[in-house]
């Protein structure tokens, strides 16, 4: 049951998801995680804020999930001593997030884990990116130290390391296996490489500017960072969007997720040595990127997604010809779903590999793709159905497995219900504008934007500052929640089989990174 003042003194937070923001001092910040946890809440996120300029404090945000709605708790501490209770004996997902947050501020949760995590001697070690006084456009000499990882010690125990760099096109990130033979006794993944002071660039943007900067944090989940952030804007603004809008933005949005499906379950094929797969599901890929391409005028739509609906309206043609696109990727997807089921050597890769359990993926946090592959069936589209979503009746994936075959499920699950979601879109669009204007943000408050991405929420905490400006911008990946289970997954499995399991989870560096 949770506490009195977390319903009570509870303030509305504008969203497109049902939400609420509270203060709270430090004895209240601990009763509400602990009332949160035992109520199976999720912490989405941690933030903090440099407020010396307002009233001569700092402040520390977490996030919670719950099932029927969003709670955002704040905790004020004065900049002399900015230290608040830790999350991470009752959230082990903040242990991270704690971390950075002291790279980028200099708010120290009071115990734990203090080794430095996004830093990677960019800057000194007493300067903090983040505060007020530090502008865009300082630069440091490099000074990296090297990083404490942590040892195992043994007879026959040796380490394997693979990163930051690789080949091909694919994000630096540093994997540090110790093993004895082929076996992993543990796993150390270590990450922001790909940090790009994201949160400092919003602050010299206007409000109407942002989405451009938020479609471009992670690539593959473009159409889900613009409608966080847009979503949060139009919370502080107070204005609803057109239903043909946001209709549309729904459509944009599975064909993102149906896009990145198509592409992990041919890489996966691809991992076990089942090229035809690869092929295969590429191909139907680059179909759905070229139709993109002619309906919306770019492959991965960046901006197509702006403040107050859509950038532009579907042409007349566009609804049958994707009608027709629809139906062949369904017939498609379902062929070579009974091929992957049928093929033994590739399910003998699957099964049983980089499992995660449900009670570790509870106890850890696991959200969106992993979590309901490990048997948590939450989905926001089916749990806090924003519009145009209450109506479509969504089904959310759940595979108790916790193995990369599950995962591998859970992607043919959610491409076949994303297609019909599509259909049903398209079926159902509304007539009317696509796009309305916004009134001026009045400043200081905060909007909170929430979207189920294709990995999981994607969640923009966004504040308007005076004049149209943004004052903060809080971006978060749910690649956070799900790094450290790839640590968890790897354990007892053999080093060449690594690179299919850490594929399935397919998780992003540069929206983790920020």
């Amino acid at each position: 049951m949770l506490p009195d003042f977390l319903d009570r003194e509870c303030a509305p937070l504008a969203a497109n998801v049902p939400a609420g923001h509270i203060g709270a001092d430090a004895a209240h910040w601990r009763e509400a995680a602990e009332a949160l946890q035992a109520d199976g809440a999720n912490l989405l996120t941690l933030w903090g804020a440099d407020d010396r300029d307002r009233d001569g404090r700092m402040r520390i945000h977490a996030a919670y999930l719950l099932r029927d709605r969003v709670i955002v708790v704040e905790h004020a501490m004065p900049a002399a001593a900015p230290v608040y209770p830790a999350l991470a004996a009752r959230f082990p997902v903040a242990v991270r997030m704690q971390r950075a947050i002291f790279d980028l501020l200099g708010i120290q949760a009071d115990g734990g884990d203090t080794r430095p995590w996004l830093r990677h001697g960019g800057w000194p070690e007493r300067v903090y990116p983040l505060r007020r006084d530090v502008g865009q456009a300082q630069t440091y000499p490099a000074h990296e130290t090297p990083y404490p990882f942590v040892r195992v010690e043994g007879e026959g125990v040796h380490e394997v390391t693979v990163g930051p760099i690789h080949a091909g096109t694919i994000e630096p990130g540093h994997f540090r296996m110790s093993v004895v033979g082929e076996k992993v006794l543990r796993l150390e993944i270590r990450l922001g490489y790909t940090h790009r002071g994201i949160a400092k660039r919003f602050e010299a943007l206007a409000l109407a500017q942002g989405h451009r900067l938020a479609a471009r944090i992670c690539g593959d989940s473009t159409v889900a960072y613009a409608w966080a952030y847009c979503a949060a804007y139009e919370a502080i603004a107070g204005t609803a969007i057109p239903p043909r809008a946001a209709a549309l933005r729904a459509l944009a949005l599975e064909r993102e997720r149906i896009a990145n499906h198509l592409g992990d379950l041919g890489a996966l094929g691809n991992d076990a040595g089942f090229a035809f797969g690869l092929t295969q599901f590429s191909s139907l890929k680059e179909r759905l990127l070229r139709h993109n391409a002619n309906t919306f005028g770019q492959r991965y739509l960046f901006d197509y997604v702006v403040p107050g609906g859509v950038a532009a309206d579907l042409p007349a043609s566009a609804p049958g010809i994707m009608l027709e696109e629809i139906a062949t990727l369904e017939r498609s997807v379902r062929e070579l779903r009974a091929i992957y089921d049928d093929h033994a050597g590739l399910q003998d890769r699957f099964r049983g590999s980089g499992r995660v359990t449900p009670e570790q993926a509870r106890t850890l946090g696991a959200i969106g793709l992993v979590g309901r592959a490990s048997g948590i069936a939450r989905d926001l589209r089916a749990d806090l159905p924003w519009t145009p979503y209450a109506p479509l009746e969504v089904a959310a994936a759940a595979c108790a497995g916790g193995d990369v075959a599950a995962r591998v499920e859970v992607r043919f699950e959610e491409t076949l219900e994303s297609l019909r979601l599509c259909r049903r879109l398209l079926e159902t669009l509304p007539q009317g504008a696509v796009r309305t204007e916004l009134p001026p943000a009045p400043p200081a408050r905060l909007g909170l934007g929430l979207v189920e991405g294709w990995r999981g929420p994607v969640l923009v905490a966004l504040e308007a500052g005076a004049n149209g400006t943004i004052r903060r911008c809080h971006t978060h990946d749910p690649s956070w929640q799900n790094w450290p289970l790839v640590e968890y997954a790897a354990l007892d499995n053999i080093v060449p089989d690594f690179p299919l399991i850490n594929k399935s989870f397919n998780l992003s560096y540069s929206g983790h990174d920020g």
